[in-house]
């Protein structure tokens, strides 16, 4: 079971797993039919990781399941001073809680048979601090050490938890949604302008180089779910790997 699988990485994930003969179930808030294959190893289900009862509802269809992917996630860029409470609600909600409360769902049957993977994608930027990501950064550390303590707690259940550490990488729906910044959606004080637009432009600049494919994180993703012996933190493409190291 995989989520945020409309675009980026989830996508990509779920189009991996049905190619080596998986069972998927794709999540997404609003399923469309057009971006993954039709198969009848996939099941598309609706899926908003805020809400409780969407959750339930999509954990009770999906039925057995063997391995959970935590990927859907909000990115958002803007200095905190222009970021307004109801944003960071949001990331919260949906960047930690909505990790919480999908494990919570699947714990109970994983519990039952004394088996189980979890997969939390995470971020790079919780290895080396960037400006402009407060909030973001701040709900991917949670994340981190949620999932350092849950692997402890589940182990002797044999249940696995991993957690995958992407780098940078624009051609996700992460990257649109974050520099929307640019287009007039932070509330940031006019002083941040000449800083913001610097960094803008360093950020960019790397984004064309593009250091992390998504088969980085894919492969990440694939090691985590069936490589036993994996480590707990699988850093995703080279500029993450670096910043591991």
């Amino acid at each position: 079971m995989i989520t945020g699988c409309s675009s980026g990485f989830g996508l990509e994930t779920a189009r991996y797993f049905l190619k080596q003969g998986w069972s998927v179930v794709a999540t997404m808030r609003n399923p469309d039919t057009a971006v993954l294959p039709a198969s009848d190893r996939l099941r598309l289900l609706r899926l908003d990781v805020t809400d409780q009862d969407s959750i339930a509802r999509a954990v009770e269809a999906a039925g057995p399941i063997d391995a959970l992917v935590n990927n859907a996630g909000i990115g958002w860029l803007s200095p905190f001073e222009g970021t307004s409470d109801q944003v960071i609600r949001k990331i919260f909600e949906t960047n930690v809680h909505g990790t919480f409360e999908m494990i919570r769902a699947v714990l109970p049957q994983m519990r039952s048979k004394t088996a189980g993977v979890i997969v939390n994608v995470s971020s790079s930027v919780t290895l080396k601090s960037l400006p402009l990501l407060p909030v973001y950064t701040a709900s991917k550390a949670a994340v981190n050490a949620y999932t350092e303590c849950l692997a402890l707690e589940l182990a002797p259940l044999g249940i696995s938890v991993r957690l995958v550490l992407p780098g940078q990488a624009p051609a996700t729906q992460f990257g649109s949604n974050a520099m929307a910044l640019m287009a007039g959606e932070s509330e940031a004080p006019e002083d941040y302008r000449p800083f913001v637009e610097d960094v803008m432009s360093a950020f960019k600049e790397n984004a064309a180089k593009e250091p992390t494919r998504p088969e980085d994180v894919v492969k990440a993703v694939w090691r985590a779910v069936t490589d036993a012996n994996c480590p707990l933190r699988l850093p995703a493409g080279s500029d993450a790997e670096a910043l591991a190291a």
